[in-house]
């Protein structure tokens, strides 16, 4: 239940910056500085969309998986560590971007970044041996 609510956290996240993204309007960022340097880069787009909306996917993905397994598919656990070993694997890049490519932080990113984080956590703690005796 604890990743189904965090997927429904970062979808609220990515879809806002799709939002944003798709309007044309500029994301301000109260905590850090570089939203907007970000969120317009080269990177910030894949195929011509925005990557936020790949992002909104992937948790809408994970949230519709993690609600299943609450309601009794167990054998939908694989799809959904594959998915949040994907979106972990593409935090990490995105996050190495900010930090050496861009020089630019984007709030938004960081919290979607620390999300996937925590579900990987769990995920990883799901996969222990102590865990599955439960």
């Amino acid at each position: 239940m604890i990743v189904a609510l965090l997927a429904l956290a970062g979808l609220a996240d990515a879809m806002y910056l799709t939002i944003e993204h798709l309007s044309g309007r500029s994301v301000r960022c109260a905590v850090v500085t570089g939203c907007d340097a970000v969120l317009s880069s080269s990177y910030a787009t894949l195929f011509g969309f925005p990557l936020a909306a790949y992002g909104a996917c992937a948790y809408f993905a994970v949230f519709s998986l993690a609600v299943c397994i609450m309601f009794g598919h167990r054998y939908l656990r694989f799809p959904l560590q594959v998915i949040i070993a994907s979106m972990f694997v593409m935090s990490v890049w995105l996050v190495g971007l900010q930090i050496f490519t861009l020089n630019a932080f984007c709030f938004y990113c960081l919290v979607s970044a620390a999300l996937t984080l925590a579900m990987t956590a769990l995920i990883m703690y799901d996969l222990l041996p102590v865990a599955r005796r439960r």
